[in-house]
């Protein structure tokens, strides 16, 4: 049997364990990550070495794109306005203020920790480490005990921030002298990778949806079938952006948010049903908008999202953290928890100031900030791309991810009961509490 196989076979195992105890695990504090990146260790070139990245690189990138393409997709296309305005300023504060504050800090926090690269990879290396992940700590944004503001916010801040970093990490790699995306120029960059895939995105997602939307008005499409098309809307949104030189990632999450839109905007009540279903029956929403049937569509590409996600993981133990730990430097350590602490929490404190939240929840949304797939897919882009600081670079990612994965996979549990504690008790003897949403009662 040849190696390929092997690791296939590998592969296969791991998701089939996984799965048989997946209820069992999902009461524990062991996360997916943690499972799938461990395993990946076990079968990279320090444990089995049945997957390497030299030998291995084009199935690699091929998985962990497909994982970003759909997660993005799907993300973008569950966002719904209101949930933009939840609580009036939380998503908008941590993506408009807390974002930007956090490339730059991580971009600042290395020069003086990673001497040897350039300013551009520095500033690679905090749009890398930005995006968070919020199914690395899944238990912290869903808890009930949590308030919706919260969970809300968290929510929508980790389904939105790895596509806002898109453009950050394009244009700081077009910048760095020596790499494929240079050759082109910033300017070439910009147009072909921020403004066409951006326009792509919007024709083919816009498109998508009202086609599906007239479709289903109609009857003419099938349930099982309903769910396919959303995948070939994603999958057509990055190709066309690639086919054109452009960026498919920035193409994919427009194109999410696009199609959202356009399924939701519903004409008349009895326009957006086939005649066979009753008014109200499909969504409980205000009519006009018609969230249930996003949901619904989304649900295959939702569940392949998750587990390419989780392959990816079993990717980033083998190829990336596996050979990282015979080469690890105190510096590299350092950065890593700097990285999950002040370059998270200082940025996501300062976008908090003055709403009146209080400091537990102040220091909750600042610690939960996992990084995960998106920082793990760029760090194997900037393989791809042949950055010259691309070792030192990588092993700072990996590191970073992993710490994430154990740190934040562990705590996510007991935090979450912690802080639901002690907002039951801050709600009860402050029903004004800024943490409370408008309409909120107590909580149970």
């Amino acid at each position: 049997m040849s190696g390929s196989a092997w690791a296939g076979a590998a592969v296969a195992a791991v998701t089939a364990g996984y799965a048989l105890c997946s209820g069992r695990l999902a009461t524990t504090a062991v996360s997916a990550p943690m499972v799938f990146t461990g395993c990946g260790i076990a079968i990279g070139p320090v444990g089995l070495d049945l997957l390497d990245l030299k030998h291995d690189s084009g199935p690699v990138l091929t998985l962990v794109e497909a994982a970003l393409t759909l997660v993005l997709f799907t993300d973008a296309m569950s966002v719904r306005r209101r949930d933009l305005r939840l609580g009036g300023f939380l998503p908008g504060r941590l993506l408009g203020i807390g974002l930007p504050l956090t490339i730059g800090a991580g971009w600042l926090l290395a020069w003086p920790l990673l001497p040897g690269l350039t300013l551009w990879e520095l500033a690679l290396l905090g749009a890398v480490l930005a995006p968070t992940d919020a199914a690395l700590g899944k238990t912290a944004v869903s808890d009930r005990r949590v308030p919706p503001l919260v969970r809300g916010g968290l929510n929508v801040e980790s389904g939105l921030n790895d596509g806002m970093a898109l453009p950050f990490f394009v244009v700081f790699l077009a910048a760095l002298p020596g790499t494929l995306a240079s050759e082109e120029g910033a300017a070439g960059v910009f147009w072909r990778a921020l403004v066409l895939s951006t326009a792509w995105g919007l024709a083919v997602g816009g498109l998508g949806g009202w086609l599906l939307r007239r479709s289903r008005a109609r009857g003419w499409i099938g349930g099982d079938w309903r769910q396919t098309f959303v995948l070939a809307v994603a999958v057509g949104a990055y190709a066309v952006a690639v086919a054109f030189d452009g960026s498919g990632f920035i193409a994919a999450w427009v194109a999410g948010f696009a199609f959202g839109v356009s399924l939701r905007r519903s004409g008349p009540a009895a326009e957006a049903r086939p005649e066979t279903e009753a008014p109200g029956e499909e969504t409980g929403e205000t009519p006009g908008e018609a969230p249930a049937a996003v949901d619904d569509s989304a649900g295959l590409a939702g569940h392949l999202a998750d587990l390419l996600a989780s392959l990816s993981f079993l990717v980033f133990g083998a190829v990336l953290l596996g050979p990282t730990l015979d080469d690890l430097d105190w510096r590299i350590i350092v950065y890593a928890v700097l990285s999950l602490t002040v370059v998270r929490m200082l940025p996501v404190a300062l976008s908090l100031a003055r709403t009146g939240l209080a400091l537990p929840t102040v220091a909750y949304i600042g610690w939960f900030g996992p990084r995960g797939l998106a920082s793990v897919v760029f760090g194997l882009l900037l393989v791809e791309e042949h950055v010259p600081g691309i070792q030192l670079l990588g092993r700072v990612i990996a590191v970073t991810v992993a710490l994430s994965i154990l740190l934040h996979g562990m705590s996510a549990v007991l935090l979450a009961k912690r802080y639901g504690a002690w907002y039951r008790k801050a709600a009860a003897l402050r029903p004004g509490l800024r943490e409370n949403l408008p309409g909120d009662g107590p909580p149970d």
